[in-house]
């Protein structure tokens, strides 16, 4: 349920009315977001969205998710068992992320796509550090490679802990060893542990590697030759020329992610969460740690270095 359909904010006495996009609310908190309604207003936008390459369908890709199709089909039967009719909200629904088309083959769920950006996916435009929905309304709520794009992420997974019903469940999937993608709308990386501390508040599913170190090097080895070059069509040869001779390297991933080593240098990581009103400590949350880095420091060996 929405916080109110035409009210900016909790209060009865607020008369803010949204405005619409392609039909789409504007569900946008002025006084606090990044984001201003003049954005949609002027160009039915709040930013650029990256330009489509007419031949990226013909040209290998760099990337490779080893874990959301199974993963969700996991999310789905988790939340078959929850509800008839199950709600989730899809945090940057704007475009189906890899793998998450598994739940729209599950007729009983009832998804709500959110997104700072119009799209033909999306039902509402909002920023999820003030998501427009009251407390315990979903079951689940997807957040797929959209936690590196948000000025503050811990707000943003506050408020999906708001939103979640009882012992609802998230998925999230974060990069770690990834370049800038979204220019200035580009802010976070974080480590396995790193991620897990963000999902504090939630009892632990399963978490793991979403893309692994092949996958990270392919992005350092064209992120390397686009540091050549400023001009677009300069950028676009590079990039395309990464995409023929650095494609191979994910496929070292199906090997790579079982090693230990792999969470000390994947790009990127997935976690699934029960939400629960205990929060993890950080004595307990360094006891996770799964990589093969030794510690350096006063407290260690000293033959680590």
């Amino acid at each position: 349920m929405l916080k109110g359909s035409t009210l900016c904010c909790e209060n009865p006495a607020c008369s803010q009315v949204y405005p619409v996009v392609r039909g789409i609310p504007v569900l946008i908190n002025e006084q606090k977001s990044i984001f201003r309604f003049s954005d949609y207003q002027q160009d039915d936008r709040t930013r650029v969205e990256p330009g489509v390459d007419k031949l990226a369908k013909y040209l290998p890709t760099l990337n490779r998710n080893l874990a959301s199709e199974a993963n969700y089909k996991k999310l789905g039967a988790l939340l078959k068992k929850r509800s008839s009719r199950p709600r989730v909200l899809v945090i940057g629904g704007k475009i189906l992320g890899s793998g998450i088309q598994f739940l729209y083959e599950i007729p009983q769920l009832d998804i709500v796509e959110m997104d700072v950006d119009p799209s033909l996916y999306v039902k509402i435009i909002a920023d999820a550090h003030d998501i427009p929905f009251l407390a315990e309304t979903f079951d689940g709520v997807v957040v797929q490679a959209v936690l590196e794009h948000v000025c503050d992420p811990y707000r943003c997974v506050d408020e999906i802990h708001r939103v979640l019903l009882p012992k609802g469940i998230v998925y999230a999937e974060t990069p770690f060893m990834q370049q800038v993608h979204e220019g200035p709308y580009d802010f976070t990386r974080f480590t396995h542990l790193g991620h897990r501390r963000l999902f504090r508040k939630y009892k632990e599913i399963e978490s793991g590697i979403a893309c692994g170190p092949g996958m990270a090097l392919a992005w350092a080895y064209r992120y390397f030759l686009l540091s050549f070059a400023t001009g677009k069509m300069r950028r676009d040869i590079l990039s395309v020329f990464s995409r023929f001779t650095g494609f191979m390297w994910k496929y070292w991933d199906n090997f790579l992610a079982k090693k230990a080593g792999a969470y000390d240098c994947a790009s990127g990581f997935f976690f699934f969460g029960e939400k629960s009103d205990e929060v993890l400590s950080d004595r307990d949350l360094i006891t996770q740690y799964r990589g093969a880095t030794r510690r350096s420091g006063y407290l260690s060996s000293g033959m680590d270095h």
